[in-house]
């Protein structure tokens, strides 16, 4: 097994990364042949060589999370626990790392459990998930199913070609999307969506339209309230 924590150093602070690796060879008794080899293919999915030499104090957050994980996976561990292995990083610091945790999982086979606030994490990652609640077992399956079962509804958003603005409360309820404030959102049943969207064509200049599923962090939200 291992554990990597986005908020704890396994890498010595003063020193260059390429002698933290050497550590924990000599730590797991891993032979010269296979340790070079688990290094080639880490290298491989995350560029470490530049980082090597570099004592670990002058590495940027993205870089230090790349080797943290990298040490933590010399061993070839079967089971990996993250803690928040993106947090802190920039939005292509955090996709390097997603994108690096689902070849190594395709690769290896390893089991990987991941804790996360972030919820692009879990979205990008994780095909089944457990939401525990003051210590109780609240939810074990699959993202898709627990949207489905939360909150069975979708989220159509209509840009219209005519300046003046329509009142969409007749065709579902109005919601707010930050996010895209060009677009008006009403939430409606999954089941409507067919209908919904066509007389939203039907009446009115539809310039675009999308449908979308609620967002994650309002699916979770709402497991937690109920």
């Amino acid at each position: 097994m291992t554990l990597v924590m986005g908020q704890r150093n396994r890498l010595s602070w003063d020193i260059p990364a390429a002698d933290s690796f050497l550590l924990n060879q000599a730590i797991y008794r891993i032979p010269d042949d296979e340790y070079k080899e688990t290094y080639k293919e880490l290298n491989e999915l995350l560029e470490l060589e530049p980082l090597m030499k570099k004592p670990v104090r002058n590495l940027s957050l993205g870089e230090r999370m790349k080797c943290e994980i990298a040490v933590g996976l010399l061993h070839r561990p079967k089971v990996l626990f993250l803690d928040e292995p993106t947090i802190g990083l920039d939005i292509t610091g955090q996709v390097r790392i997603r994108e690096f945790l689902r070849e190594y999982n395709r690769r290896t086979g390893a089991t990987i459990l991941l804790t996360s606030h972030y919820m692009a994490d879990v979205t990008a990652l994780c095909e089944r998930v457990i939401i525990i609640h003051l210590g109780q077992l609240k939810y074990d399956g699959g993202l898709a199913q627990l949207a489905r079962k939360i909150a069975p509804f979708k989220l159509i958003g209509v840009t219209l070609s005519e300046a003046d603005s329509h009142n969409l409360g007749n065709y579902g309820t109005p919601v707010e999307n930050a996010e895209d404030a060009e677009k008006q959102y009403i939430q409606v049943q999954a089941q409507d969506v067919t209908s919904v969207t066509s007389r939203l064509l039907a009446d009115l200049p539809v310039r675009d339209i999308t449908i979308t599923d609620p967002p994650i962090e309002h699916v979770i939200e709402r497991a937690f309230n109920e």
